[in-house]
């Protein structure tokens, strides 16, 4: 969170209060204004300016006075432009667009009549509307303006308390959790914006079928010989008419952004700035918990999962004789398995750093979940009655950005691969979803198998993600380092090329590393178990949950595990100095090798605190000690070969340790 655009931002708001509630009240404003409201993306700005309460940056009472204050004002303006209008507001080319949103909105009030203005505050799309309809209806200004003002303040004090508790507990968090808190947080947002995507394209053409399918007609029509087949989309006396229109024109954008996707790639040859971008930045996300919890989502596309599933939908599908149905998805998924193939047999991409093997544009498993949870969403939502056939492909495009997202996290595919899968799968699924619904019309009983599919699917994947993590993490282990060093250049002035500190965007995260092993581990672990050190195993995520547990002492909370680059703790020692304090240290692998094969590592020891943010969970925090845990560890090397000096980069005493040779030695301690 220190970015430089971040540190600007709040130099900004701290130099500038008075306007900072100026932009506040403009957000909530727009956001509640008629018509306008709809197209703010409100949310996202309101949780920023919530986190930024939370971190101390502003004032909550005087966010929530200015949110409340342009919350009122846009529905007043509301309610007079439906007082002024009246009925004719409809006839408005602004409100003509959207009377879907008009009719709802006046359902709501004439069921509750006053209430309704508070209702609407928090029925998302409506919400800019109601006061519009309030005053078409001749509500009397003495009972609107009250109820305004308390759902106003209600929902300010609502939509800023999740960024507010954010911000607040973000400062406990970071210490220990921040990667995993932003994967969590990045993982979120790509799911919402294809959830938005996915929403809203099936709205717009919901609520626009009718006209679009006119037009065609019509241009059909003028152009018999073009017109023959269109018609056999676009006939009026077919039910199915909608669907295959939807369905033709996203294969016509989605196809076309495939095949600009693809002369891109191969133009190029290599990977595109926007793939190394990402991978840099999700290289800066990796935590030991999420890097468990990515590789068991990336093995929800494997054969292992997606066939049970598949194949006892199909076998449904046979028993009820639905041949057409099953042959449609049986070529989709074989098909797409033999085309995804061949592309990556002819397209020459390097792969990521991490990906030994299994790699190719597009990404084959990305490609089949698309496939194969998108043709059963084309199979199901013709048996769905109206806005409800959304859900299916909300389903597939969940389970296909999960997919996606922890393919490109473990750096197994570049951002390019993983979009050129979706598109892949989704032009394809068009292709055979318009063959499919172009000649069935038989209806079936989509209950039992949308359970026998879903339900495969989730146990299948419960059963073999937990069997893939290890296995995918060691496919996706990181390359040997390039820097070497000898062990006697290490021990004289080698080690002085090593870090000083974590390679963090928080400076509070940089933990200078001050600690150095050449040797093996187990020496140095028994040594310092016989001081009162314990090692403590790597937490995974039933451990994790644990810290909800207010009942287990502090002692028995685990440490959450921290990297360095990409890498685990490959040791992580600590010891209880008092009930709610503790030392630790962290070693992991060092970026450079020694010739000779002698393990090298480096490492922190600090002394942490037990808190419980907000009284929900237990945390152990890294705390100023001034050398204090530093001075332990040193203390409990005797009888190894150690040396002390400062580094030339960070100033601070770095502790260099040789297990494995005998006797003592004490370099000069300059920096002690």
């Amino acid at each position: 969170m220190n970015d430089a655009w971040f540190d600007s931002l709040l130099t900004w708001i701290s130099a500038h209060p008075v306007a900072a509630g100026a932009v506040i009240f403009l957000i909530a404003f727009l956001d509640s204004l008629v018509i306008v409201g709809i197209v703010v993306p409100a949310m996202p700005l309101l949780f920023a300016v919530g986190t930024l309460i939370g971190l101390g940056h502003i004032d909550g009472s005087y966010a929530i006075a200015c949110a409340a204050a342009g919350a009122f004002c846009a529905d007043a303006l509301s309610y007079w432009v439906g007082r002024r209008w009246g009925p004719q507001m409809r006839e408005l080319w602004a409100f003509r667009r959207y009377p879907q949103l008009l009719d709802r909105g006046e359902n709501l009030f004439r069921r509750h009549d006053v209430k309704s203005i508070l209702v609407a505050r928090f029925v998302g799309a409506v919400r800019p509307f109601v006061p519009a309809i309030a005053g078409m209806l001749r509500m009397r200004l003495q009972r609107f303006i009250p109820v305004s003002a308390v759902a106003a303040v209600a929902w300010a004090a609502v939509f800023l308390a999740p960024g507010w508790i954010f911000g607040a507990s973000y400062e406990a968090v970071a210490a220990v959790a921040n990667r995993l808190a932003l994967v969590l947080v990045a993982l979120l947002a790509a799911l919402a914006l294809v959830w938005a995507c996915v929403l809203y394209t099936w709205r717009w053409f919901d609520g626009r079928t009718s006209e679009l399918l006119a037009r065609a007609l019509r241009w059909s029509r003028s152009r018999p010989r073009l017109g023959r087949y269109a018609e056999a989309l676009i006939d009026p006396r077919r039910p199915e008419s909608p669907s295959l229109a939807i369905l033709a024109v996203l294969l016509i954008g989605i196809g076309w952004a495939w095949f600009a996707l693809l002369t891109t790639v191969l133009m190029r040859g290599e990977p595109l700035a926007i793939d190394q971008s990402v991978h840099a930045f999700m290289t800066t996300l990796r935590n030991p918990l999420a890097d468990r919890l990515m590789a068991g989502l990336a093995s929800i596309g494997n054969a292992e999962v997606l066939v049970p599933a598949a194949g006892l939908a199909m076998i449904w599908l046979a028993w009820r004789r639905r041949w057409m149905a099953m042959a449609h998805w049986a070529a989709a998924i074989g098909f797409g398995v033999v085309l995804t193939a061949l592309l990556e047999a002819v397209i020459s991409m390097p792969p990521p750093p991490r990906a030994h093997g299994n790699f190719g544009f597009p990404s084959m498993s990305v490609t089949m979940a698309t496939i194969t949870f998108g043709f059963f969403a084309v199979l199901i939502a013709r048996e769905l009655p109206g806005r409800s056939r959304v859900w299916p492909y909300l389903v597939s495009g969940i389970v296909a950005t999960l997919l996606g997202f922890a393919r490109i996290y473990l750096g197994a595919h570049w951002l390019s691969d993983v979009v050129g899968g979706m598109l892949l799968g989704i032009v394809w699924l068009l292709v055979l979803g318009l063959a499919y619904r172009s000649h069935v019309n038989r209806s079936f009983w989509m209950r039992p198998l949308a359970a026998i599919f879903y339900l495969t699917f989730v146990v299948a994947a419960l059963w073999h993600a937990p069997r893939a993590i290890d296995p995918m993490l060691a496919s996706l282990s990181p390359p040997p380092p390039a820097a070497t060093l000898s062990t006697a250049q290490w021990w004289q002035d080698g080690w002085r090329s090593l870090p000083p500190q974590r390679n963090e965007r928080d400076h509070e995260l940089r933990w200078p590393l001050d600690v150095q092993v050449a040797g093996p581990l187990q020496p140095l672990q028994a040594q310092l178990e016989a001081r009162g050190w314990v090692a403590q195993p790597q937490a995974d995520w039933i451990v994790t949950l644990g810290l909800l547990d207010d009942d287990l002492a502090p002692a028995e909370q685990p440490v959450l595990p921290a990297t360095l680059d990409t890498e685990a703790e490959a040791l992580l020692l600590r010891r209880q100095s008092a009930p709610d304090r503790a030392q630790v240290l962290r070693l992991w692998p060092a970026p450079t090798a020694l010739t000779d094969g002698t393990p090298l590592w480096v490492g922190t020891v600090q002394t942490l605190h037990y808190t419980r943010p907000f009284n929900l969970f237990g945390l152990w925090q890294p705390r100023a000690d001034d050398h204090g845990a530093w001075d332990q560890l040193r203390g409990a090397m005797d009888g190894m070969q150690t040396r002390v000096e400062p580094h030339p980069q960070s100033g601070l005493p770095v502790l260099r340790v040789r297990v494995g040779e005998a006797g003592p030695e004490r370099a000069d301690r300059a920096g002690d």
